[in-house]
């Protein structure tokens, strides 16, 4: 897949946060903490937390005040639970005996402060879900963001930092990065997918990672697109094999119709159409009856040419056909090269599986010797 380009992230990423060593004001700001509870104790009786490294001279420094982590709220769902999800990933990473390398080389008492650095440009997501893993690690914990969800971080840049228990922050840490790191990566592609496609709407598909349909459905939100369906029981979408089975699409709608009649049920029915006679056909028993039909899937009308490009004309022809009585959603052949012309076309959506389901993770850390950490990144081309 080519580079993705994030439009409005040059300006954000001029302004980078390595370490500067000269500008540290004093031992509390130092980026390493592994301090006795007694030491700790008094500093923080003190001094509130604040941005613990200086960015370059004569770069704007980072804000002293926390950013609200709550930037987008997960999407509603009436059997998912978030904290059995955070408990069950926490109990795998456990098993039955703990962190066995904590246990033999942390003492039960140190502090600790570790750094979130990016180490690659994108989206920040999955702010608000890590601090939900260190409160359910350890609710003494404390966290501090520099950014918020949905927000650009660039290569180098630390964006939050988390302050406590070192062995509590050392268990939480590689749950708190998976979750981080693939919300981020999905973000990321869902804003450069959403730029190019406006004035269409981007949408994601129910090709989530078992598990983390919830998970991975807020992240897209986060990265500026919106949520297909949630599941099998909050929209009717009429797919190919119903159409088969039925007898085809007019059939299929007709049972649906009926069906959500006698139930007395309200909510969106959706039916793919895969050409325009099938199409026609929808439209033609949609003038001719009342039905519960709001938005048509034009699927794979999009057709890849040998040359790289794709050929939308069958797509424009059925946004004609329809001209604006039902919603419209576009499938098939979707990628960051073909969705702007795809969003030309006038659908009112446009759906990418790809998402989700090639997710390529955002490189993010998190670090108690921020400043090896970055050397090393600099020396590897990942800070």
């Amino acid at each position: 897949m080519p580079a993705i380009t994030l439009p409005t992230a040059a300006s954000y990423c001029s302004f980078r946060r390595p370490l500067a060593a000269s500008s540290r004001s004093s031992s509390f700001l130092l980026p390493l903490r592994l301090l006795p509870s007694s030491v700790h104790a008094s500093l923080r009786s003190s001094s509130r937390i604040m941005a613990v490294s200086a960015w370059d001279a004569g770069r704007i420094p980072v804000a002293d005040v926390p950013v609200e982590s709550m930037a987008v709220k997960p999407p509603s769902h009436p059997t998912y639970d978030l904290k059995a999800v955070i408990a069950l990933a926490l109990s795998e990473d456990a098993g039955d005996r703990g962190d066995v390398t904590c246990l033999a080389t942390v003492p039960k008492d140190m502090k600790a402060e570790a750094h979130f650095i990016a180490k690659d440009d994108g989206i920040v997501a999955g702010i608000s879900l890590a601090e939900m893993i260190f409160n359910e690690v350890d609710p003494s914990l404390k966290v501090q963001w520099f950014a918020k969800d949905g927000d650009h971080v660039c290569k180098g840049m630390q964006f939050g930092k988390v302050y406590g228990c070192a062995h509590s922050i050392i268990v939480a840490e590689r749950v708190v990065l998976n979750f981080m790191q693939r919300m981020s990566g999905i973000a990321t592609l869902t804003k450069a997918m959403a730029d190019a496609a406006h004035p269409a709407c981007i949408l994601e598909t129910r090709k989530t990672a078992p598990g983390l349909r919830l998970v991975d459905k807020w992240a897209v939100l986060i990265g500026g697109g919106k949520n297909h369906r949630l599941g099998l029981f909050d929209m009717v979408m009429i797919k190919d094999n119903h159409i088969s089975i039925a007898g085809g699409v007019m059939n299929a709608l007709k049972s649906v119709d009926q069906y959500l009649q006698q139930k007395n049920l309200e909510m969106p029915v959706e039916v793919e159409t895969r050409t325009l006679e099938e199409l026609e056909e929808l439209l033609q028993y949609a003038t001719k009856n009342k039905t519960s039909l709001t938005r048509i899937m034009l699927d794979n009308m999009i057709v890849p040419l040998p040359n790289g490009d794709v050929d939308v004309s069958m797509l424009k022809d059925a946004v004609q056909l329809i001209n604006g009585k039902f919603e419209t959603e576009a499938s098939g052949n979707v990628t960051i090269d073909t969705v702007k012309k795809i969003g030309e076309t006038g659908v009112t959506y446009i759906s990418s599986g790809a998402l989700t389901h090639s997710v390529k993770a955002l490189d993010i850390s998190l670090k108690i010797d921020t400043e090896l950490a970055l050397q090393v990144g600099r020396r590897t081309n990942r800070a």
